[in-house]
């Protein structure tokens, strides 16, 4: 189904049909290809004040490890996309020299709820999966890493083929405060930006450090207290923005590390957050700093090296575009891209299952059963949206 999305808050843009694709073996490569691209669009109306998005824009999804995987990043240019931020809606037409005449808005049909939807286990069982929590602790402690972000995978099955935009809305109606994305049978909301590009002004929202969230104001309070005081979770929060402000610096200026993390709320979790901000270079497209930015500590670990060959030894799993960069981009190299986190990717093969997808920050404080939990927790919002 060509439909794509970019949603917060209200805010954000839909797209249908498909005018242009690439298929990317990098982010680098892709940039290249869009910016030739951009380069040769001849633009009808002036977007002189207009907000970033409109006019020539492309959703794209990045696989997580190029070496591990046998999924492809890609890029699409959507026929058609309706767009709206801060009060202001936009309409763009994308016309091809073979078309004759400009597309029309599209009879979009309504999303199906998946039906007889069932949850099973993916590449490895709950205990399987602490066993590698537990290796990693170990060779933690031996000091051949610091940090590792291992991922784990659920099964969900549906009688019918699952409607991404069901999911679609129903995450962005539950989590506002996320980014909801869909691109390519890729769809989830999560929290955690890598960078937005907007006017020369870069931002990256860091989150390392999870607790779950019991309903409870008064308690949620007290853990939010708890987790703001967590020598765990701050170490781990602590090697995720260090990976980011390093990989920024050779492309901004005016680099800005608070002090110390906030607690983000979100609907199921608790999660230390820290927004970094910074002056992005003339030359410095949202995708080149998405480029330097992955893999973050946040989704791969420190160093970068020994975490990534030990996420691919530990996990037994494809993690194809998930906790890769998912986002979009347009004709002036503005853009948002995000981590995806707390997704599904429906499957090519067969439309009626999807793969989910959770990750845990592990470091030397971590205890495998702990690790499972969080997982779960992170795990809620794609089952809810499939089953609710």
């Amino acid at each position: 189904m060509d439909a794509y999305a970019w949603v917060r808050n209200g805010d954000g843009m839909v797209g249908w049909g498909e005018a242009a694709r690439h298929k990317a073996d990098s982010i680098g490569e892709a940039e290249e290809w869009w910016r030739d691209l951009a380069a040769n669009v001849e633009v009808c109306a002036s977007l002189d004040d207009a907000p970033a998005g409109a006019g020539l824009m492309a959703f794209g999804s990045f696989v997580f490890d190029p070496d591990n995987t046998a999924a492809r990043s890609t890029l699409v240019v959507p026929r058609v996309v309706l767009g709206r931020r801060g009060g202001r809606s936009w309409v763009t037409r994308v016309k091809l020299s073979t078309d004759p005449d400009w597309p029309e808005l599209p009879t979009a049909s309504v999303p199906q709820r998946p039906r007889g939807v069932k949850v099973g286990p993916g590449a490895l069982s709950g205990e399987q999966w602490q066993a590698a929590v537990a290796r990693a602790v170990s060779l933690i402690a031996e000091g051949r890493l610091d940090k590792v972000v291992l991922a784990r995978d659920l099964v969900g099955s549906a009688e019918t083929e699952i409607d991404p935009r069901w999911i679609a809305g129903r995450l962005a109606r539950d989590y506002t405060r996320c980014w909801t994305y869909l691109v390519d049978g890729l769809v989830g909301a999560t929290p955690e930006m890598l960078v937005r590009r907007e006017r020369g002004l870069a931002t990256s929202r860091i989150l390392a450090g999870t607790i779950r969230r019991t309903g409870d104001d008064e308690h949620d309070l007290n853990l939010a207290a708890a987790l703001s005081r967590s020598s765990k979770d701050l170490e781990e929060h602590e090697y995720a923005v260090s990976s980011v402000a390093q990989a920024l610096a050779p492309f901004c200026s005016g680099l800005h590390v608070p002090d110390a993390p906030y607690v983000l709320e979100l609907p199921n979790l608790l999660h230390l957050a820290t927004d970094v901000t910074a002056v992005a270079d003339r030359g410095a497209s949202s995708l080149a700093l998405a480029a330097a930015l992955h893999p973050s500590a946040a989704v791969c670990g420190t160093p970068t090296v020994a975490a990534r060959a030990l996420v691919a030894e530990l996990e037994h799993l494809d993690r194809e575009r998930y906790a890769g960069p998912v986002g979009w981009v347009d004709g002036s190299g503005d853009g948002e891209w995000a981590i995806a986190l707390r997704c599904g990717q429906i499957l090519e093969t067969d439309p009626r299952q999807i793969r989910l997808f959770a990750g845990c920050g592990i470091v030397a404080g971590s205890d495998p059963a702990d690790e499972l939990a969080e997982s779960a927790a992170k795990l809620v919002p794609m089952r809810d949206a499939l089953g609710g």
